[in-house]
């Protein structure tokens, strides 16, 4: 029995990651980590960077779009 998730997000709004995993020069950035042959394979999009998803097929989303949801206006 496995417990592992085939897809996972992280969605970095503030762009606080490590340099390792969202780039240089930190910016925010959405990852997706999908499972292939049992390991995690990154695809990370920053901007108007169209999302790419195994879970999501027909989703028309960029990343900016998802990247905003996670801002507050007070």
């Amino acid at each position: 029995m496995s417990f592992l998730q085939e897809v996972y997000w992280i969605v970095d709004y503030l762009g606080l990651g490590g340099r390792r995993y969202i780039g240089n020069p930190k910016q925010p950035t959405l990852s997706v980590y999908q499972l292939v042959d049992g390991e995690y394979e990154l695809m990370k999009f920053q901007g108007h960077d169209r999302i790419e998803s195994a879970a999501f097929p027909e989703l028309n989303l960029t990343a900016q779009q998802v990247l905003e949801a996670g801002i507050v206006n007070e």
